[in-house]
């Protein structure tokens, strides 16, 4: 396949993805011949035009301030007395010192440098050296829209006319006594677009082969909606470790199932033919840094007030033995490919997987659309 030198990055990719009339991409390896693509991707910034996931609800109590960065977007984050989130650009009008250095007073935030104080549209609503009968200034801080919904901290960091027009994921397990929700945070140095990758990518179950992790992975099916990617991984498992997270029957047997994995921007989405899910909310931070809140829901067997009573101690045991013994392992390697990246930002690279270039093509597509002013985003 030979593509013109003259497409943009984003041609490029839809042909390598090929043409079908029902919008699935053929199952075959495809060489993406022209490297446009892919070192443009790691460059692209974000659509903000969405809800970000930036912090857990128990890491902002009440009284307490917390500064988070979306996209190099510094906000500082604060609690009213209501208990709801309030989210403010992380710089005092006065002096742009940090507002997450500040001390929160009521309904307000008050700058730790001279007590100014800003509600949470971000109005100045008190001087304490000035008399109350005066005047203050025009003194504003940018303000975002922040919810605390399934116990995580959500800020839209774009266009807030926007915020109520895009809803949040939604997380059906979260409130099911029969699912065990596992929270897992990581931390990446490196582009967000190469964290997605990762997270599209079935195909590197080879990395997590010591782990008892899948094996034998196959793509059964891609499909781009527009406002998604989805994609049938068909995978294997066999262990001690499958047997415990419900995977498999029998440690010593094979058991294959179907894994569905779906990038609806900016978030990742997958589950395992009912036996567990995966809810991952990504965090572009900057240029080289990625986080990442995840829940993981597993199936246990058990009664729904048995598997609520072994929450506490189940899931930091299942999030700390488990889960994030996978998760380092594909920490090393992510950040390992950022590495080579900024070693030599134009390496030409072979990308066979056309999960991954939809997933590329669709980081593309978003940040252009941001680019182009267009007024609502798709979904």
């Amino acid at each position: 396949m030979v593509t013109s030198a003259n497409q943009t990055p984003e041609q490029s990719a839809n042909s390598a993805l090929g043409d079908s009339s029902d919008g699935a991409a053929p199952i075959r390896a495809i060489a993406l011949e022209q490297h446009e693509v892919q070192n443009s991707v790691r460059q692209a910034g974000i659509n903000p035009n969405f809800w970000y996931a930036v912090a857990w609800s128990s890491q902002l109590a009440a009284g307490q301030v917390l500064g988070v960065e979306v996209w190099q977007q510094k906000i500082a984050l604060y609690r009213d007395r209501s208990g709801a989130v309030q989210a403010l650009e992380d710089a005092c009008p006065h002096r742009g010192v940090e507002l997450s250095r500040g001390k929160v007073m009521g309904d307000h935030l008050a700058c730790r440098y001279h007590g100014w104080e800003f509600d949470g549209a971000g109005q100045c609503r008190k001087i304490p050296y000035l008399p109350p009968s005066q005047k203050l200034p025009c003194a504003q801080a940018q303000s975002y829209r922040a919810v605390d919904r399934y116990g995580i901290i959500w800020v839209f960091p774009g266009d807030q006319s926007l915020a109520d027009q895009m809803p949040l994921p939604e997380i059906p397990e979260f409130d099911d006594p029969q699912w065990l929700a596992v929270p897992v945070t990581g931390q990446f140095r490196a582009h967000f677009s190469v964290c997605n990758e990762n997270s599209m990518d079935v195909f590197h179950g080879f990395l997590h082969e010591e782990l008892q992790g899948w094996f034998d992975p196959v793509l059964l099916k891609l499909k781009d909606e527009g406002n998604a990617i989805a994609a049938d991984y068909q995978v294997s498992y066999k262990g001690q470790m499958a047997k415990f997270l419900g995977f498999t029957e029998s440690a010593d047997q094979v058991t294959t199932k179907t894994v569905t994995v779906q990038y609806r921007y900016p978030h990742f989405f997958s589950r395992l033919e009912g036996v567990s899910s995966l809810y991952l909310m990504r965090l572009p931070v900057g240029l080289r840094e990625s986080r990442s809140f995840a829940i993981f829901f597993l199936r246990l067997g058990l009664p729904g007030w048995l598997v609520q009573a072994l929450r506490p101690w189940a899931a930091k045991l299942i999030e700390q033995k488990i889960f994030m013994r996978f998760l380092n392992q594909d920490i090393e390697m992510m950040e390992s490919e950022q590495r080579a990246i900024d070693r030599d930002p134009q390496r030409r690279y072979v990308e066979i997987n056309p999960a991954i270039i939809a997933v590329q093509r669709m980081i593309l597509r978003q940040y252009q659309q941001f680019l182009n002013g267009q007024a609502k985003p798709s979904r």
